[in-house]
């Protein structure tokens, strides 16, 4: 069996080598994890025995935890090795269906009463609550809680839905896009490379025939070889992309594009934020709380001959832009509009590439304020709307 998933994760291009399959069987055999070890006897012990034995650098840990599932998907079932886990107070039980009339009878609350009145609901309730409209809980039409509607809510715990929440109260982890990740079509890389300025940089590597051929035709038939720096492409992109929330729903198209920018640019430079940016930035999702970038040092680090690319759905709460505290998982001291009005200022050359289907753009409130903020440089992630933000970042 373990035979059998070795292949799998070399099939899923993880570098795993027979000298780390041999120090997991070694562990096996040690009852690390095993009948001998009861209370280490289940799935999730082997899952971070085997990642620890076989995965060397953490970037390679979302190729490993999908190769993993995939393989052993539905053993916890066969094997029975599923623990007891405690019912959750927030328990999905109701999923509530509003007509547009009801949806468009509830009344929206303004910001500074959203928060005073969910501060007032966690002092004065006691108990769970389903279906309602008051109090914080689960499929009702409540500012507070998951599952039901509310224009303009509070999320508590839960998976978002009508993508309507102002502020999200949840310990969310997002995965890095992946890098390496094969191009869907071959079109998005022949686009790119309209992104290119050749300059010759560097040593010596590159023979230069028409040189070569006037020199030696000068001195007389002997040989003179001539040679130059090979030419690169000059051009810098500093990337920024959206991760988590309802950009997960476009992680194969980004990690598409992300992975086609890396092979065409030479000098390419990314970050990460979520939702809008504010005052800092990270690069390594699973150490974003720790490894923080101050968005004030990336826009003094680089030139302006960088051109910036956003890459984000650009679907949150109005508030998340132009509100400060605004930003669903912290409060920030400026509103993001702020922050992207500064980038766009000290990197002149710049757009916005939107994986969201561009019909739906007219009803998304957000859109529209990124739009205007942007200049109207907001193109859609395909062929062609790839093609026109090149030709705007070449101009």
């Amino acid at each position: 069996m373990l035979i059998d998933f070795f292949y799998t994760l070399r099939a899923a291009k993880l570098p795993v080598s027979v000298k780390e399959f041999l120090t997991l069987l070694e562990a096996l055999q040690a009852d690390v994890v095993g009948p001998r070890q009861p209370e280490a006897c289940s799935i999730d012990d082997f899952y971070y025995l085997a990642r620890t034995a076989l995965v060397k650098d953490e970037k390679h840990f979302d190729k490993f935890d999908r190769a993993f599932a995939a393989y052993f998907k539905g053993v916890e079932q066969i094997a029975d090795f599923r623990k007891e886990v405690p019912a959750e107070w927030l328990r999905q039980l109701l999923e509530k269906e509003l007509t547009p009339e009801q949806k468009a009878a509830i009344e929206k609350m303004g910001w500074d009463e959203l928060m005073e009145t969910l501060k007032k609901r966690l002092e004065e309730q006691k108990e769970r609550h389903e279906g309602g409209n008051k109090w914080i809980g689960t499929g009702g039409t409540s500012p507070f809680g998951h599952g039901g509607y509310n224009p303009q809510g509070i999320r508590i715990g839960g998976k978002g839905g009508n993508k309507s929440a102002v502020k999200v109260w949840d310990q969310r982890a997002y995965k890095d896009y992946d890098d390496s990740q094969e191009l869907g079509t071959r079109n998005i890389k022949v686009a790119l490379r309209r992104l290119r300025k050749f300059a010759r940089t560097g040593s010596n590597f590159e023979l230069d025939l028409p040189d070569t051929i006037r020199s030696t035709a000068a001195n007389a038939g002997w040989l003179d070889i001539k040679m130059v720096p090979e030419r690169h492409n000059a051009v810098k992109v500093l990337l920024l992309m959206d991760v988590g929330g309802t950009m997960d729903e476009h992680i194969q198209r980004v990690e598409e594009l992300f992975s086609a920018v890396k092979a065409e640019l030479k000098h390419l430079e990314f970050y990460y934020f979520h939702n809008c940016v504010y005052d800092f930035m990270w690069k390594n999702n699973r150490r974003r709380f720790a490894e923080k970038f101050p968005t004030w040092d990336i826009i003094r680090k680089y030139n302006k001959d960088y051109k910036l690319i956003f890459v984000g759905d650009a679907t949150m709460s109005p508030y998340e832009i132009l509100q400060p505290g605004g930003s669903v998982e912290y409060n920030n001291e400026e509103p993001g509009a702020e922050w992207l009005q500064r980038l766009t200022h000290a990197f002149p050359k710049f757009v916005w590439i939107n994986p969201e289907p561009q019909g739906v753009w007219q009803y998304r409130q957000s859109i529209a304020i990124v739009q205007q903020l942007m200049g109207n440089r907001m193109f859609p992630l395909t062929l062609k709307g790839l093609e026109d933000a090149i030709r705007m970042l070449s101009k």
